[in-house]
């Protein structure tokens, strides 16, 4: 089976540079190009012993792949004699950007835009319009525009083609684009037109497997049998997509449940554990505390794959190994042991420990069903006789929080809202739309209990509680595994990042807001419903109930909440998580809170934090909010600390 770490193709070519910032000149050199499922990889060499990596674009990116021009004296420092250029146009980190590589043969080239087109050719950005030619720094040299933005000139050849093309017509293909010349577009010279094609072609449909079981409970959803293939008939909307199994019954499942077959790579094997930290994944292999216990997790460097195994030789400690690769595209954790593939390598050093502290023996255990959006098709109102109502997991400001069973099957949190707290009618509008927010480290909001009084929010069930209390219950352990609280601060980060993009403001981000699930998952809760409170206390900052502690001083001063308030309360959540739960400012009353944040005070450097982390905390509490950034740089600042400081 292909593996998604699978080389596709590989060769030399020559790549134009990117010319990322605008003064740097134009240059062109030689580069070992090689395609996997996931990157477009260029090398200084093709010597794998000796090659440095000097750039990857990930495919999901990627929104064109077409033929391009760049005539021979428009630029100096141009090869002579390679005149077969493409460009592969990709997005990142909200940037356009144009990848200009020269083949060497007019076959290779149709070639290498063959295997990328197939590659991305499920992408959700691809566009139906690009330039031809090159931006020469002024203008576009196809259209004479010279605004770099704007809209492409011709319109992208129609990928239909690559979508429903077999490996056996490929050859003919390629002998037809050799004695035919391609045009800009990708189409040839008595080529039919996209339209005929699309009239004589019948698109192969998509096939998804059921990477859980999932047990239909409402009409019109259907059941999941894990490793099972479904036939995807509608997947317009984000969550809930509409499938039919082998037997031919039709109806809805969570799509978050299921991946395209052909994208499956990994993700079929129970002990493939995806981002999972070094960090989380120790956690997890120590509380199994089994012998040969062991996760494959993505390496912190991209592309790369990690072996996290748990041995009690000399002593219970967990090993990581990195996964290699040597020249013919095997794989290894010892040279003298190769494979064809990862699941080929973990098999063999099931029954031949080959140089590592342990065979492998065991996965830690299935990997946690992920919540749904909504605990079935379009259905965000719960009838409050299908609720179990169980033990009290808590109290607060909005009422008594219990946990409960839906329809005796389905573990669920129920939130017994105080009536007059907050503007119903308001809040009940906004959870059909909050319902469909999803992010593996936000608490998923199952829907309302609302014809009824009082109101019961139902949401995913955490089994450890609060963040906080987690950190006071655990604080011996936690105190000195400073790489964990770390991990715990990222997965916030990511949540609030996810907010940040919906452009969703919390208001009362806080240890005692995120909650802790099992494989010591951290997920953010009651993101929003701060907005709702009708207790004025709570938001002006002369009452006690106000977050005085988490608050800027635009809040403060002002009750002016914003994404970047939300960055000021997670530098204090941060200070939190390294001292374990403490209070922040101690003792402080609240109005000596403010009058120290008024005058620029902060709080002070958690013992044994590393300094790295208290600088970032620092950035959190500019005094001026448009100095803070945003959760999406916090997070790869975060990351980068957490690699330049632990080896992975």
């Amino acid at each position: 089976m292909k593996m998604e770490e699978e080389i596709l193709k590989h060769g030399l070519m020559i790549k134009r540079s990117l010319n990322k910032k605008i003064y740097t000149p134009i240059n062109y050199r030689q580069r070992w190009f090689t395609l996997t499922r996931k990157f477009l990889i260029y090398y200084d060499t093709e010597n794998e012993e000796k090659r440095k990596e000097r750039g990857r674009i990930e495919l999901e990116l990627v929104h064109t792949v077409e033929v391009a021009i760049i005539a021979g004296n428009t630029e100096e420092n141009r090869p002579q004699g390679i005149s077969y250029p493409f460009q592969i146009g990709y997005q990142e980190s909200g940037q356009d950007y144009i990848l200009y590589v020269l083949a060497p043969t007019e076959k290779d080239r149709t070639e290498w835009i063959w295997a990328v087109r197939l590659a991305c050719r499920f992408n959700k950005c691809l566009r139906g319009r690009y330039h031809p030619a090159i931006w020469n720094g002024k203008k576009w040299t196809c259209c004479k525009s010279s605004t770099r933005s704007t809209l492409g000139c011709e319109n992208s050849s129609t990928w239909i083609a690559f979508v429903e093309e077999s490996e056996t017509n490929k050859e003919n293909r390629i002998a037809s684009a050799q004695s035919s010349p391609i045009m800009p577009g990708g189409t040839t010279p008595g080529t039919p037109s996209s339209k005929q094609k699309e009239k004589s072609s019948v698109i192969r449909s998509k096939v998804v497997v059921a990477l859980y079981n999932y047990k239909a409970i409402e009409p019109g959803d259907l059941s999941l049998e894990k490793n099972a293939e479904y036939e995807v008939i509608d997947d317009s909307q984000e969550h809930w997509w509409k499938v039919r199994d082998a037997q031919g019954n039709i109806g809805f499942i969570p799509s978050n449940y299921v991946k395209e077959k052909e994208l499956l790579g990994l993700q079929q094997y129970d002990w493939y554990v995806n981002d999972m930290s070094r960090q989380r994944s120790e956690s997890l292999l120590k509380q199994e505390d089994k012998e040969g216990c062991f996760v494959v997790r993505n390496s912190s460097t991209k592309g790369l794959y990690t072996l996290s195994l748990y041995t009690k030789n000399p002593h219970p400690h967990v090993k990581h190994y990195h996964i290699k690769q040597n020249s013919k595209g095997e794989y290894y954790l010892s040279e003298k042991h190769c494979c064809a593939s990862i699941p080929d390598l973990i098999n063999y050093h099931r029954h031949n420990s080959g140089g590592l502290a342990s065979r492998l023996k065991a996965s830690p255990c299935d990997r946690s069903v992920p919540a749904t959006a909504g605990l079935s098709h379009d259905k965000w109102e719960i009838d409050p006789q299908e609720l179990m109502l169980l033990e009290e997991l808590g109290s607060g400001q909005f009422g008594v929080v219990r946990r409960g069973k839906w329809r005796g099957s389905i573990d669920v949190a129920v939130k017994m809202m105080k009536e007059g707290t907050m503007s119903e009618d308001d809040f009940i509008e906004e959870a059909k739309v909050m319902t469909k927010l999803q992010h593996t480290n936000l608490v998923q909001l199952y829907g309302v209990c609302s014809k009824n009084r009082p109101i019961f929010i139902v949401t995913e069930y955490m089994r450890h509680g609060s963040l906080l209390n987690y950190l006071r219950r655990h604080e011996q352990s936690l105190v000195s595994n400073q790489g964990l609280l770390l991990d715990m601060c990222i997965q916030v980060c990511k949540g609030m990042a996810y907010l940040e993009r919906h452009n969703y403001i919390h208001r009362d981000l806080a240890a005692r807001n995120c909650l802790v699930g099992s494989e010591n998952t951290v997920k953010v809760a009651d993101f929003g419903l701060a907005r709702y409170v009708l207790d004025d206390q709570y938001t002006s900052s002369g009452g006690s109930k106000f977050p005085i502690k988490w608050a800027p001083p635009e809040v403060l001063n002002y009750t002016r909440f914003s994404s970047k308030s939300d960055i000021w309360a997670y530098g204090v959540l941060m200070w939190e998580v390294f001292t374990c739960g403490k209070m922040p400012y101690g003792r402080l009353k609240n109005a000596e809170v403010v009058e120290r944040v008024q005058k620029g005070l902060i709080l002070e450097r958690p013992k044994n934090c590393y300094k790295e982390v208290y600088d970032i905390m620092r950035k959190c509490w500019s005094p001026v909010p448009e100095n803070r950034p945003s959760f999406r740089v916090l997070k790869e600042q975060l990351i980068s600390v957490a690699q330049g400081l632990l080896v992975d």
